[in-house]
């Protein structure tokens, strides 16, 4: 399959997860009408999105999936997920990062994402709970030998979640004892009521505590984080300073941000 191809199937299905979530399921004839495809293309993709884990294949179509608050996804099952947008919120979220700086990464596909973006920001002091960015650097450093202005890149200890973030009382003792200029926050959920929120306990805490020792917090989330809550909540909306998220967002959930955020910044937009 040529990557162009790829980049078709990623559009439908980002597509075909959204009518099912905007609209409570869909069938397989509306989705062939909807997208100019054949009959076959539609159900490989919802085996596809079926085995992410992300929508039920019913007969003649798929229904979302109600997940508990305590359901926390892999790492793998969500790097599949909304790629494109990712890309475009870490592009764009990289920009926000000067040379020199220190910066916190926490775990997440988002974050690791735009960990590829600053490998070429010099002199940069990374911050991780995530055992996958952190392999960014370390791997980019590998193949390229010691080079001047390369990242130094601090890990913290910890127990490792589904998502391979560090978390528990190793990782909120390192972090508490540091202090960074930006902190580049991936999120499970986010809403007016919950603020941001994990399924997760102790990636709650440790989140928390990434928070309190960020001078300036950046949350980078796709439209689909908008209405989710996990079980516990680490912080409310107004202690996030900038929302990086995609034009997949809804008006009236821009209208409600923009009341709480100090900034929102939706890729390929102006901003609000």
């Amino acid at each position: 399959m040529s990557e162009n191809q790829n980049l078709l199937a990623e559009q439908r299905r980002a597509l075909i997860l959204d009518e099912v979530r905007r609209r409570g399921g869909v069938r397989v004839n509306e989705l062939t009408r909807k997208l100019g495809v054949s009959d076959m293309t539609v159900r490989r993709d919802l085996d596809a999105l079926s085995r992410q884990g992300v929508l039920e294949k019913v007969h003649g179509g798929a229904v979302p999936v109600v997940e508990a608050s305590t359901h926390e996804p892999g790492f793998e099952a969500k790097s599949g997920l909304e790629l494109t947008a990712k890309e475009d919120i870490a592009r764009s979220a990289a920009q926000l990062v000067a040379p020199g700086t220190a910066i916190a990464l926490s775990g997440g596909t988002t974050t690791y994402a735009l960990a590829h973006h600053l490998l070429d920001v010099p002199d940069l002091t990374v911050v991780t709970n995530s055992v996958r960015v952190a392999d960014v650097f370390h791997a980019a450093q590998r193949t390229s030998g010691p080079r001047q202005g390369a990242a130094t890149v601090v890990l913290t200890g910890g127990v490792r979640t589904p998502s391979d973030s560090l978390v528990g009382p190793v990782a909120d003792q390192a972090i508490a004892a540091l202090h960074f200029d930006v902190l580049f926050l991936g999120v499970h959920g986010i809403s007016v009521e919950a603020g941001l929120s994990t399924p997760n306990l102790a990636e709650a805490e440790t989140n928390r505590r990434l928070v309190q020792s960020a001078r300036r917090v950046v949350v980078v989330a796709d439209h689909t984080k908008w209405g989710v809550v996990g079980l516990s909540s680490f912080a409310a909306l107004e202690q996030v300073d900038t929302l990086v998220t995609d034009a997949g967002l809804a008006g009236d959930a821009r209208e409600e941000i923009s009341e709480h955020l100090r900034r929102l910044v939706v890729v390929g937009e102006s901003e609000s």
